[in-house]
């Protein structure tokens, strides 16, 4: 008698038709179990993410300038803040914080709504652009927001898109976060804790 290898599932003849499609899909994988081989791994996905996070840091209230922002701001309860940190160096953990999550690609920066960053060759690695910060001028350090774009090549494709907002709206949040495509779950915790701890993010 000839040995078998224990994984290979004998067909159930005899058997209900749940415990057949079962041995087919075994022996005969369709291209939608193939497409999900990161969840059948154990490794589960998330998908097109969008998260927003306060920073654990004292806001001031920006007064009205005009005579109707003023009133605008009295009706709508919705006035300006600034908050209290760097604007820079939290871009720079950021970044840190999305190589941690192996995305390592960085498309575009941009400051106040201006494109001080854009690399378009692929495979740049984010670590030289956190070490070099040429793009950093005065005007970029005295800015109200950044938005940081990022790709994730390795495995699935994602991008990333960060802002970060030193001046905004009450209602608004300091941090914006969209993660668009999938990103490991344990790879998102890796970031969110990383920024958790460096940051002080209000979860």
């Amino acid at each position: 008698m000839t040995g078998q290898n224990p994984d290979f599932k004998q067909p159930p003849w005899v058997q209900s038709p749940s415990e057949v499609m079962d041995w087919i899909n075994a022996t005969h994988p369709s291209k939608k179990t193939k497409s999900k081989k990161h969840e059948a791994s154990g490794e589960r996905v998330l998908r097109n993410l969008h998260v927003r996070f306060d920073l654990n840091v004292e806001q001031k209230k920006i007064p009205p300038s005009t005579i109707i922002s003023k009133f605008v701001t009295m009706m709508t309860r919705n006035g300006f803040v600034e908050e209290g940190f760097e604007l820079v160096p939290t871009v720079e953990l950021v970044l840190r914080g999305l190589v941690k999550a192996k995305f390592k690609n960085i498309v575009k920066i941009v400051v106040d709504e201006k494109t001080v960053y854009h690399r378009t060759v692929d495979h740049f690695d984010l670590r030289n652009t956190i070490d070099d910060l040429s793009w950093v001028t005065p005007d970029v350090q005295r800015g109200a927001s950044v938005e940081v774009t990022a790709q994730l090549k390795e495995g699935m494709k994602s991008t990333a898109l960060v802002k970060i907002m030193k001046i905004h709206k009450e209602k608004d949040h300091a941090v914006d976060i969209q993660i668009k495509g999938g990103i490991k779950e344990e790879l998102y915790h890796i970031f969110l804790n990383y920024l958790h701890e460096k940051l002080g993010l209000i979860l």
